[in-house]
């Protein structure tokens, strides 16, 4: 009968080790980290990251379920502030958990640079937004997933108001990916002769610095929406 109670108490334990280490955010699996992959959040602190040319990262929290919380409600521009990464990235995978609220605008944008008032002006922008209730109706270039304002996503298949969403983003060269809930909703090139014409028709026709670095900062931006993120991972491509 011990021996019994014994195999049935280890049992339950490894369910339990296995149901945390399964929800835990903020965790390399043992195939991630073999395979070089990198924790950008750590869950606990804001360590790796820094306001957008030294701007106050107030808007930003910590929350104890291990999310890096935008708090920002006030569609005030004088006190926002986009969340860069200590370190530049040229090639890599960029994966990231995501939920915002009702109503919310935000984005991820990559290979920023500090030359220009915002992040946006360098660095190209995954969309992330309420496209049913935001204020501003999005056209089909500025909905979830999409390239912003250059690319839409063809599909429309962000999770309900509320749920955590799964992105990922492939920068190699000029090649770009836009993937949303394990599927890939398109590609496109830098500086290719299609990226220059919608570029042309684009909110960034007249900005010269847009997408032209060819390594920068990763940002996470406050558009004066709450958002969540999580489980941030980077891949360095060689």
């Amino acid at each position: 009968m011990k021996q019994l109670f014994n195999i049935l108490l280890i049992s339950t334990l490894l369910i339990n080790t296995a149901n945390i280490s399964k929800d835990t955010p903020n965790v390399l699996t043992k195939a991630e980290k073999k395979g070089g992959w990198i924790l950008l959040f750590d869950g606990k602190t804001t360590e790796g990251w820094r306001g957008y040319k030294g701007r106050d990262m107030k808007n930003w929290k910590v929350e104890p379920d291990g999310t890096l919380h935008c708090t920002n409600k006030v569609n005030d521009k004088s006190i926002r502030c986009d969340l860069i990464t200590t370190n530049e990235y040229e090639n890599f995978e960029l994966a990231w958990e995501w939920k915002i609220t009702e109503a919310s605008n935000s984005g991820v944008m990559f290979r920023v640079n500090e030359n220009n008032p915002q992040p946006y002006m360098s660095g190209p922008e995954y969309q992330m937004i309420d496209a049913d209730k935001y204020p501003e109706r999005p056209t089909v270039l500025q909905e979830s997933g999409a390239n912003y304002d250059m690319h839409p996503n063809p599909f429309y298949n962000a999770k309900n108001i509320g749920e955590f969403n799964q992105s990922k983003i492939v920068v190699n060269g000029s090649h770009v990916e836009h993937w949303l809930n394990g599927k890939k909703l398109f590609e496109y090139e830098l500086w290719s002769d299609d990226w220059k014409k919608q570029k042309g028709k684009s909110k960034w026709r007249d900005i010269i610095d847009y997408g032209n670095s060819k390594k920068g900062f990763l940002a996470l931006q406050d558009h004066g929406s709450e958002v969540w993120f999580r489980n941030i991972k980077l891949l360095v491509l060689k």
